[in-house]
């Protein structure tokens, strides 16, 4: 069981100590002054790329644009769930048939009423 695990546990240590050791080898040269530092206007600038920044970066935008991603998210996570099922439904044939097909019929409903409330159209 250990060995399984092993390897997961290795990805996680490493996944985790890589970025910790160049904040704290950042933090050490930052200590040592041997880390470059210039701060100037241009480099605080929101874009460096010499095109100056027009208007505020605090724009309304319409709520549909919230709505309509938070629905691809809903319907997109929908096929990450369906996924285990179609692993589990070797096993549990009826009862993982059966749950998918409730999960869908939730996710339908769902759809429908996005659907009559107008969601999915641009205003």
């Amino acid at each position: 069981m250990l060995g399984q695990w092993g390897h997961m546990g290795f990805l996680v240590v490493v996944g985790l100590s890589l970025p910790a050791v160049a904040l704290v080898i950042s933090f050490l040269l930052g200590l040592v002054k041997i880390r470059p530092k210039d701060p100037n206007a241009i480099k605080q600038d929101t874009y460096e790329c010499g095109i100056e920044a027009e208007g505020s970066a605090w724009v309304q935008f319409h709520s549909g644009y919230y709505v309509f991603a938070l629905l691809f998210v809903v319907f997109d996570i929908e096929t990450v769930f369906l996924y285990p099922w179609a692993v589990a439904l070797r096993q549990e044939k009826l009862f993982a048939f059966v749950d998918a097909l409730l999960f869908i019929a939730i996710l339908g409903v769902g759809y429908v009423y996005a659907w009559r409330k107008r969601a999915f159209e641009w205003r």
